[in-house]
Order: structure tokens, then C-alpha cells, then sequence
């Protein structure tokens, strides 16, 4: 497997493909996220169900469009409070991200990223990303580099950088209710 600095590893995701790269806690697939193609393919590749929806990751809350200025200001002043960071949440969508990021709701997961591997990335391609767990579906998340590549192969794109080794995935959180989904 090829390791790649942000800016290559940023051309892979705007010509469609899908990558590697380190997040907080665990190494994580990403993709252009209005690429029907390129989400599809991260699909495939984990064997996950297109309807459980997929989590988007941004540098900046800019990225997020109408997802995240259509909050009260009450609502967005508590995310921000959570950003960046660890935390994920689960926002109206207001038809900004395509069915096959959402799943069969009308609501998105998003986050800010801590990540400087995926931040850098997001930045790079100037918008937000998929970043969901590096693993096929029932396999435990790839915490190191050598992980993804027994999982995927060493053809995968993957960035320079490590995931925080104490770290723990994100907590999900429902904006409205505070109720968490995965903690």
C-alpha cells in the first residue's frame, strides 16, 4: 500500500476514488460524498448496506451548507461547543447530502474532524468527506496502517499519519433530543 502526502492523496478523492486515512481513533474509508460511484464503491468494499447512512466529515463548518445553518442558534452554538473533535452529530439534512450518504432518513451524521490527517484532507479538496471505519463490515476498526491493507490490499491509497492509539470512536449524538446513539 502506497502511503501519500494530503495534496496526492487529495487528487485520488476528487477523481472519484476512495482512501485511507487516519481519524481519531480508528484509520477510516473516505470518499467524495456526492460521488454516487465513489460512495458506492466504499460500500462495496466494506460490505455495509447503503440505507444505514454514512458519516461526513470537514474541516470547516462552512462545508456543511444548509445542514448546519439551518439550526437554531441555541443548537449551533452546542455543536460547536463539541468541535473539533470526537463528537458526531445527527442533524436534519435539509436535502444537502445525497440519499446515499443519508440512508433512509432525512438526517445526516456530521462532524468537524480533530484528525490532522483528515483535516488536512478535507481542506485540501476544499469540502467535506465520507469517513467511516476502516473495516469490512463485523470486523473490528483498522487502528494501524498494516490493518487496512490485510483488510483492502495493498492498492488502497493511503495518507501519511497515525490515529490516536488511546483515542475512542466518536460519540453520536441526535441534535434536539441529546440522545446518544453511540457513545
Amino acid at each position: 500500500m502506497s502511503k501519500f502526502r494530503t495534496q496526492t492523496l487529495s487528487a485520488f478523492v476528487t477523481a472519484g476514488e476512495v482512501v485511507a486515512c487516519p481519524a481519531e481513533a480508528v484509520w477510516g474509508l473516505s470518499c467524495d460524498p456526492f460521488s454516487e460511484s465513489a460512495v458506492e464503491a466504499l460500500l462495496a468494499m466494506k460490505g455495509r448496506a447503503v440505507n444505514k447512512g454514512l458519516i461526513v466529515v470537514a474541516a470547516d463548518v462552512g462545508m456543511l451548507g444548509t445542514v448546519f445553518t439551518s439550526l437554531s442558534a441555541s443548537e449551533r452554538n452546542e455543536v460547536m461547543l463539541s468541535w473539533p473533535g470526537n463528537n458526531t452529530w445527527v442533524l436534519p439534512n435539509q436535502g444537502y447530502f445525497p440519499a446515499w450518504i443519508t440512508g433512509d432518513s432525512g438526517y445526516v451524521a456530521v462532524r468537524l474532524t480533530a484528525s490532522p490527517a483528515l483535516r488536512a484532507l478535507s481542506a485540501t479538496v476544499d469540502g467535506p468527506l465520507v469517513s467511516t471505519s476502516a473495516n469490512p463490515a463485523g470486523a473490528l476498526p483498522a487502528r494501524h496502517g498494516f490493518q487496512v491493507v490485510n483488510y483492502f490490499g495493498p492498492g488502497l491509497p493511503r495518507a501519511v499519519g497515525q490515529v490516536d492509539l488511546h483515542g475512542r470512536p466518536s460519540t453520536i449524538r441526535q441534535i434536539g433530543s441529546d440522545e446518544i446513539i453511540r457513545a
